[in-house]
């Protein structure tokens, strides 16, 4: 089944900023909520729909991936961050992953609807993102690698795995909510009374109190730790890309859920290549007698070598393209060629005799120059390989 557009779907476009995505959000999600429309699927998909659009509209990131290259960028399977489609969100992602427009916040959205379907669950805060930077090669980019980094973050406590509990014996559920995490309230809106559901207040939302703190982490329920993580990076990443790992993040609070891993590509420099998108560019230097001439040349590439024929008469700035030896797409099969400009090399200091051979040819009608009507210039050339 075909996606449809996360524009159409909240009704706004490309241009509109973080707070009008924001209010066309609000908007879908009272029209389409559970608690309006019970028992009704097509409503509950609709507002599924519209939770996936928000996802990644209102994220900067993913924002401008699906810009670029519309649903594949957020797809999580082509090796991106994203959004994790409306089959595979679940209401409880959604009320949980947008803590800013439902419930937490005392937003005006929750003053209209509370959750569907039962409660908030138990645990503490989400951990914060842990973001990293990691250096490739083109020639890793062209292939893929595998990475494992150690990285330092949050982890979860040894001592209480995460309670914040000095023992067993100092967790008690709590009595506010008798371990819900969440209480219950009816309000009174110009569309009738509605039911909100926010964190509980006495617990935070974890359903405990704990009434003797942890040592090592003094109630925290965290500590500083290293983890090795091993990263998959997918052919053909960009300078900037970033990459998400769910849950590779710092812990939560409280036994609460961990952040996500963010991985920030960044390309080294290359001594002989040059990146333009999926191509890669090569300088050939070329002594003016092979030019002449011809000749046969070997190239690196970022395989291997190659050997290209070089005709007779070839002149600076001609283009000769190796197909399919450039970068593989990150979002397609295609992929990008390598393309080689010739340079003519000119000799900076001369022998007398070198001078001597030169003068003899200097006034001789071949070496005059007379570009023909069929010499195309170096942007037409240009234009050539890319149309």
């Amino acid at each position: 089944m075909t996606k449809r557009d996360y524009y159409e779907i909240l009704g706004v476009n490309k241009s509109s900023d973080a707070d009008a995505i924001k209010k066309a959000y609000r908007k879908v999600a009272m029209q389409y909520h559970p608690d309006r429309n019970p028992g009704d699927k097509a409503s509950e998909e609709k507002f599924k729909e519209a939770a996936e659009a928000y996802e990644v509209l209102s994220d900067a990131d993913k924002k401008a991936r699906y810009d670029r290259y519309g649903h594949a960028g957020v797809d999580p399977n082509a090796g991106f961050s994203g959004g994790r489609g409306g089959d595979g969100m679940t209401m409880d992602d959604i009320f949980s992953h947008f803590g800013d427009i439902f419930g937490d916040s005392g937003s005006p959205f929750e003053s209209f609807f509370g959750r569907s379907g039962g409660g908030r669950s138990q645990g503490g805060a989400k951990g914060s993102n842990l973001r990293i930077k990691v250096s490739m090669t083109l020639e890793e980019i062209a292939t893929g690698i595998t990475k494992k980094i150690k990285v330092k973050k949050q982890i979860t406590c040894k001592t209480c795995h995460g309670s914040g509990a000095k023992d067993s014996k100092s967790v008690k559920t709590c009595t506010t909510c008798n371990g819900q995490g969440y209480v219950r309230q009816v309000r009174s809106t110009f569309l009738g009374q509605m039911q909100t559901t926010t964190a509980c207040p006495s617990c935070n939302g974890t359903g405990q109190m704990v009434s003797a703190s942890c040592l090592s982490c003094r109630g925290s329920g965290m500590e500083v730790g290293e983890e090795t993580i091993e990263i998959q990076i997918p052919a053909g990443v960009e300078d900037g890309m970033q990459l998400s790992m769910r849950g590779k993040g710092n812990a939560g609070s409280h036994g609460g859920p961990p952040g996500d891993l963010l991985i920030s590509i960044e390309q080294k420099p290359h001594e002989q290549f040059s990146r333009e998108g999926i191509n890669i560019h090569y300088d050939l230097y070329l002594n003016f007698a092979d030019a002449a001439l011809g000749c046969q040349m070997e190239v690196p590439t970022l395989q291997s070598a190659a050997k290209i024929k070089v005709p007779a008469g070839t002149q600076a700035g001609k283009i000769f393209r190796l197909k399919d030896l450039g970068l593989p797409s990150v979002q397609s099969y295609e992929k990008g060629d390598q393309l080689i400009h010739v340079n003519i090399w000119t000799p900076r200091t001369l022998s007398s005799e070198e001078k001597s051979m030169l003068e003899k040819m200097r006034n001789m009608p071949n070496f005059q120059p007379h570009p023909g009507k069929g010499e195309k210039g170096f942007f037409e050339r240009m234009k050539e390989y890319f149309s």
